[in-house]
């Protein structure tokens, strides 16, 4: 016999908690199975909360020995309480993830401890088996499945991941100590910012990168400033390195890079991806068969070749972010019952929260150029905004990219103070398909740093007025 449920959801990170409340607000019997004890997936436990937690903490640090003498406070005898740092971002993850838990039983959504897989289809039913840690197995069966299982770190060859002296940002949310010399792998998103995190608190840092530029993908532009901004910060790039190997060696790591000499420190961070967590799903038993990246293919309402079955988040096309995985969910559990969902993949703001922080949302400049897509350029540097000096943080700049004929916004890029909350008007914006002009119309109260944002827009039609 197994238990009935309108709807299961594996998986319990942002797409899938989120797609299970909605399905649950719109009055479905929802199951949701999840692995991990704690609710909200990589994100909430060992990824995007906690390392925001540390970012702020280290920059806290960071400013205290370093910049509030400029603002007329001296500080004196600053020290490090690295134990007390690492609580305080587990006091956050705990308090996060049991708010999701309440929210489970306020909207009586029945949680599954343990791995789920897919066990065939009869009736116009799929049916899920949970196997817990101690072996037992509950049977589930729904007419609707979403898989939501999220991703993990992609290997790479040659690196032997140790959980210790070699690991991947699990690990470098909580190193017991300061490494006197980390090396990232990788110089995306999670690299940078726990890069950033560590170099604050005091470790020398070399960013082992393939590519000739750091984060693949961002606007090239913005993306050599900002490089040169964490160079001034005592970041090391090394750029087009081949790692061929990484490994614990004594009390520390050897990192081996094609035609280089071997690089040895304390730490090593791998940052080099992630990969979809398809893997033990069973989807053979329902006809699924993964693409060449190992991610379940979907159509336009994130429906699978097995009927009923839809997939989202991770382990789907497109990038591998949490909002837009609960953007997702929610499209998903809208059109399971109402027939519509959608996500405009054009309007996703992505943003890196390093100091000063990286955003972006829609095309890149080099993405249109290889389109053959006409547009304008309008730039504005936080250097020029009133608001931008008083906070003492003056680096970067506002750049939109606007279609040369309509005007429609196509694209913002951010480097720059809280670029990670200035980017949500322009996502907004690009939503409602507005212009540059529309941008440039708007009042922006002063001083704020969205007045950069405005400046921005008016200089796609060449006229800033504040430079």
């Amino acid at each position: 016999m197994s238990t009935q449920h309108d709807l299961i959801v594996i998986g319990a990170g942002p797409g899938g908690y989120v797609a299970a409340i909605r399905a649950a607000q719109l009055g479905l019997n929802v199951g949701c199975v999840e692995l991990e004890p704690a609710l909200g997936g990589t994100c909430l436990r060992v990824g995007c909360i906690p390392s925001k937690a540390l970012l702020e903490a280290s920059e806290r640090f960071h400013e205290a020995q370093h910049a509030l003498a400029s603002f007329g406070v001296r500080a004196s005898g600053v020290e490090l309480d690295l134990p007390t740092m690492l609580a305080r971002k587990d006091t956050i993850v705990e308090g996060l993830t049991s708010g999701i838990a309440g929210l489970f039983k306020k909207h009586k959504i029945t949680r599954y401890f343990g791995h789920g897989r897919f066990t065939g289809q009869a009736g116009g039913d799929t049916q899920v088996v949970v196997r817990a840690d101690d072996g037992a197995e509950t049977a589930l069966s729904a007419p609707r499945v979403i898989i939501a299982t999220g991703s993990r770190l992609a290997p790479l060859r040659g690196v032997e991941l140790d959980g210790d002296r070699v690991g991947g940002s699990t690990e470098a949310l909580s190193y017991p100590e300061v490494p006197k010399h980390l090396v990232v792998i990788g110089a995306g998103v999670i690299g940078l910012e726990l890069g950033s995190v560590w170099s604050r608190l005091g470790a020398q840092v070399t960013v082992l990168e393939y590519l000739d530029r750091i984060l693949p993908g961002m606007d090239e532009e913005l993306a050599r400033e900002a490089k040169r901004v964490f160079e001034k910060q005592g970041l090391v790039f090394r750029l087009g390195s081949r790692v061929t190997g990484a490994r614990q060696e004594g009390e520390g790591a050897v990192v081996e890079v094609d035609g280089a000499e071997p690089i040895h420190c304390d730490r090593v961070l791998l940052s080099t991806g992630r990969l979809p967590n398809t893997e033990g799903l069973a989807l053979d038993t329902i006809g699924v068969a993964l693409d060449e990246r190992g991610r379940v293919p979907v159509g336009a309402h994130f429906e699978t070749s097995a009927p009923g079955v839809y997939a989202i988040g991770d382990v789907i096309r497109g990038p591998m972010l949490a909002h837009k995985a609960e953007d997702e969910g929610v499209a998903c559990a809208e059109y399971l019952v109402t027939g519509y969902g959608h996500v405009n993949y054009d309007a996703i703001p992505s943003v890196v929260y390093t100091h000063p922080e990286i955003a972006c949302v829609g095309r890149t400049e080099e993405e249109l150029k290889e389109a053959g897509v006409p547009y304008r350029k309008g730039s504005f540097p936080f250097m020029a905004n009133g608001r931008a000096r008083a906070l003492g943080s003056t680096e970067g700049r506002v750049k939109m990219l606007a279609h040369a004929e309509t005007d429609r916004v196509l694209g913002v890029h951010i480097l720059g103070p809280r670029a990670g909350d200035l980017i949500a008007e322009c996502a907004v914006a690009m939503e409602y398909g507005a212009s540059s002009e529309d941008i440039a119309r708007a009042c922006h109260a002063h001083p704020t740093l969205a007045e950069v944002v405005k400046e921005a827009a008016l200089a796609v039609d060449k006229r800033p007025i504040h430079i």
